[in-house]
């Protein structure tokens, strides 16, 4: 069903285009300078075309400055589909950090780490406040892990404190709901027993799962993002929660379904 010859083709070819733009990229932030998000961005814009993802976006990208996007989480591989769309750092559980090479990039594309296990603390809560006080938006996937790609697991409302802790100064910090859905391979409907290759969840191990879903065709990641909301429109930050759940599961399941909302 995978091609070996595919997926050595193509993870070569990312490990070379990685090579040829890191030193640059550690020149750059070395002496300081603060468009790195927007190298970034380009980096993965030619990942997605070497791995063979077709991205289809729906809905207006907020572009307000500082900004929280919300997102459902199916795998690492959702990182490279939104680090090519959104000028933003993501926020991923402090495990990341130490993964063999994704780790590293992680790290050098500035990727706030936080300790889910304990919930917010407070110290956690000041890094991502800081954050978003020096102008840097943030990309959040609320249901703490990825899961199987068919469904969004309930969030975490203590990771929506920031939003919370942002009114409290009188930053108005627009929050954007992103539902993002593998719907295609080829051309055709991706199947609940094929999505699988692209969810990574359970005890999937990263050198299992990622061969394995290079070596497929061109797989279509179908992104909306939906209306931006503020917690002013909503009495705490669990109905914050909820109702991004509820926005992000509806896209999804809608995408899924092949249904295209005007």
């Amino acid at each position: 069903m995978t091609s070996t010859f595919l997926s050595v083709c193509r993870l070569l070819a990312f490990v070379a285009w990685t090579l040829l733009l890191l030193p640059p990229y550690l020149v750059l932030l070395a002496v300081g300078w603060r468009g790195y998000i927007r190298y970034v961005r380009a980096y993965f814009r030619m990942v997605n075309r070497l791995v063979g993802f077709d991205i289809v976006v729906r809905g207006r990208i907020e572009t307000t400055r500082p900004a929280l996007f919300i997102a459902n989480h199916a795998s690492y591989l959702d990182i490279i589909v939104l680090g090519s769309l959104i000028d933003a750092n993501f926020v991923a559980k402090s495990e990341v950090a130490n993964w063999p090479g994704f780790g590293f990039l992680s790290r050098i594309a500035q990727t706030v780490f936080v300790d889910r296990k304990r919930g917010g603390t407070a110290r956690e809560r000041d890094l991502l406040q800081s954050c978003l006080n020096a102008g840097r938006s943030l990309i959040l996937f609320p249901e703490g892990t990825s899961n199987d790609g068919n469904r969004v697991l309930p969030f975490k409302s203590s990771l929506f404190a920031v939003a919370e802790d942002a009114a409290r100064t009188g930053q108005i910090l627009p929050v954007q709901p992103v539902s993002v859905a593998y719907t295609r391979l080829d051309g055709l409907p991706l199947t609940r027993a094929m999505r699988q290759f692209y969810a990574w969840y359970g005890d999937m191990t990263l050198a299992g799962h990622l061969p394995a879903a290079l070596g497929l065709g061109r797989v279509t990641i179908e992104v909306t993002f939906h209306p931006v909301v503020t917690i002013a429109d909503f009495p705490d930050r669990k109905a914050l929660a909820n109702h991004c759940h509820d926005v992000i599961s509806h896209g999804l399941v809608t995408a899924l379904a092949g249904r295209v909302e005007a």
